[in-house]
């Protein structure tokens, strides 16, 4: 009996110090072969747990685009924001892959658009038109060829409307936009809609350039959104 007992106390003092050896090289505590101080430090372990534990249970969780709360099934994830006054571009993010962005150098002055497929959320294109200096013709065209089925998100950049005629106002509100008829000069402007929609959109934010409002000289502050669009089904 006394042999089973030492051999039982043996194995336990084993499995302790294998169990603190891997501790120590997950919470970098070094390991010293005196047991006194490894005693000493046991404190300092279990602290290093308790926070390290407490820190993976507070975390938020993290959704796809960074956005606040998870998509149902058939649904895609994305998330935008205008431009912010003329330095710093817009950003345009789906299904968690950021498809237009000035780190991407892919976003100008005036309306940046992309499209998705509206069956598989792969990036089908990305087009920027300056609405300032450059000419709506070019907007109206590809406005013209997007397919049904298609999502289309826009998001403005310094002016998006100075160029903007009725033609092309139409072609936009029939994507889905309410705003589109009263964009105006250097006001900021979000929308996510899609070709062959038969309803409204309801993901579309506009603030209005107003010099007693605005948050930067000039232009209004930065217009957010995200949200979860439907996968067009057969």
């Amino acid at each position: 009996c006394f042999f089973i007992g030492a051999a039982k106390l043996v194995v336990v003092i084993a499995i302790f110090l294998l169990t603190f050896y891997v501790i120590s090289q997950v919470f970098e505590i070094k390991m010293d072969a005196n047991l006194g101080h490894i005693f000493g430090n046991l404190p300092v372990v279990f602290s290093k747990i308790l926070v390290y534990f407490l820190s993976k249970a507070t975390k938020p969780p993290r959704y796809k685009c960074g956005i606040s709360k998870p998509c149902p099934e058939k649904h895609f994830a994305f998330k935008m924001s205008s431009g912010a006054a003329n330095v710093v571009g817009p950003k345009i993010c789906v299904e968690d892959s950021v498809v237009m962005s000035g780190v991407k150098n892919n976003v100008g002055r005036g309306i940046n658009m992309a499209l998705v497929n509206g069956k598989t959320g792969e990036l089908l294109d990305t087009k920027f038109f300056d609405m300032w200096g450059g000419d709506v013709a070019p907007l109206i065209e590809f406005l013209k060829t997007i397919q049904d089925g298609t999502i289309v998100l826009m998001a403005t950049y310094d002016d998006g409307a100075t160029k903007l005629n009725e033609e092309a106002r139409k072609l936009i509100s029939e994507l889905g936009s309410t705003s589109i008829t009263n964009l105006g000069f250097r006001d900021n402007w979000v929308f996510c809609g899609g070709k062959g929609i038969k309803t409204k959109s309801p993901f579309e934010q506009h603030i209005k350039n107003n010099k007693d409002t605005n948050k930067y000289e000039g232009w209004p502050e930065v217009v957010e959104m995200e949200g979860c669009i439907p996968q067009k089904q057969d």
